[in-house]
């Protein structure tokens, strides 16, 4: 399940626990341990015209060859491409989904834990003002 951009701005208007946001937090990350392979990228079907002169991707109208598939992506500021075989296209794209949903998991790891670590440090400091005040009420009696 993922949060969506909705819920994601009323959890400051929600009164979220602690708990249900750690909780949430152990869900994602068993999602994540059960995504399989990923791949970053995008898949394209390619049609190719070659340089044969009486070849019919030259006809009218052409008949390109093809398809082929692509798979195109950036790693570590490098951009690359690979072809992708016919039969392992299904593969490649559960790789590439899974890929997917592992970002919008991390992202909404990111967005519950930023949320948590307020909540966190809200709390410690109404418990810290809690102390002073139990400290000066035991100073005046």
């Amino acid at each position: 399940m993922v949060i969506s951009l909705a819920i994601r701005q009323n959890l400051h208007f929600m009164a979220v626990s602690p708990e249900s946001l750690e909780k949430r937090i152990r869900n994602i990350k068993h999602q994540i341990s059960e995504l399989g392979d990923l791949r970053p990228g995008a898949l394209s079907k390619q049609y190719n015209i070659c340089g044969s002169p009486n070849c019919r991707c030259k006809a009218i109208p052409p008949v390109k060859h093809g398809p082929y598939y692509q798979i195109s992506f950036t790693r570590h500021g490098k951009s690359s491409s690979q072809f992708v075989r016919e039969e392992d296209l299904d593969e490649v794209q559960q790789q590439l989904e899974n890929y997917r949903q592992l970002r919008q998991l991390v992202d909404e790891w990111i967005t519950l834990s930023a949320e948590l670590s307020s909540l966190r440090l809200r709390e410690k400091r109404r418990a810290s003002k809690d102390e002073i005040k139990r400290r000066k009420s035991r100073i005046l009696k």
